[in-house]
C-alpha cells in the first residue's frame, strides 16, 4: 500500500497564530487540494495527522473541527481527491500524551489501522514536531516551506534525510515522478 501522511495546518490549509477555529477560517493553500487529488490518482492513500490543541484549550469544539473536516472533504471531492482518514490529538502539551506530535502515537495508530509499515512512508509537515514524529517511526520526513516551514527550516535541527519542498504540490510532483522512475 502506498501511504502518505500529511499534517493539516500549514500543509493543506493556511495556519493561524490564533488557531484555525471554524470552517470560515479553514482556507486551503493554493494547489494543496489538487496535490492531494494527484496523489490519490497516483495510487496513494492520504491520511491526515494533526495536533488540535485548540480543543483542549476550549477554543473550539469537536463539532467545529468536524465541520472544518467536512469542508475539506467537500472541497477535495470537487477536484477529484479524497482523504482516507483524519487522526487528531485534541490534547494540550501539558497533558503529556503519546499522540501529540512530536510523540509518534498518531503515526503508530495509522500504521495499525491501515496495516501498513511506516518505514519510508512520506510524512509531510511544516514544523519540527511533524518531522521528529516521522523520524521516530522510520518514516521519510518532508518539510514544506508553507505555514511555519520557512521558520522551521531557518531554525535547523531537521532529522537526517529530511527533504524540503516549496509546498504540497511540489511534494506530490516529486513523489509521483519518483514512483514513475
Amino acid at each position: 500500500m502506498k501511504l502518505i501522511i500529511l499534517d493539516r495546518d500549514g500543509v493543506i490549509n493556511h495556519d493561524r497564530d490564533d488557531f484555525v477555529k471554524s470552517p470560515a477560517e479553514w482556507v486551503p493553500i493554493e494547489g494543496s487540494l489538487e496535490a492531494i487529488s494527484m496523489l490519490n490518482h497516483g495510487g496513494f492513500h492520504v491520511v491526515v495527522a494533526t495536533n488540535q490543541s485548540g480543543i483542549g484549550r476550549g477554543l473550539f469544539s469537536m463539532e467545529s473541527l468536524n465541520a472544518m473536516h467536512d469542508k475539506l472533504h467537500q472541497l477535495l471531492s470537487k477536484v477529484g481527491g479524497r482523504v482516507d482518514a483524519i487522526f487528531i490529538c485534541p490534547h494540550t502539551a501539558a497533558i503529556g500524551c503519546g499522540c501529540r506530535k512530536p510523540a509518534p502515537g498518531m503515526y503508530r495508530d495509522i500504521s495499525q489501522r491501515f496495516d501498513a509499515r511506516l518505514d519510508q512512508t512520506p510524512v509531510v509537515g511544516d514544523s519540527l514536531r511533524d518531522l521528529e514524529a516521522a523520524a521516530a517511526v522510520g518514516a521519510e520526513p518532508i518539510l514544506v516551506r508553507t505555514g511555519k516551514g520557512e521558520k522551521t527550516l531557518a531554525q535547523g535541527g531537521l532529522p537526517p534525510g529530511t527533504l524540503v519542498f516549496d509546498d504540497l504540490a511540489a511534494v506530490a510532483t516529486f513523489l509521483l515522478n519518483r514512483e514513475a522512475d
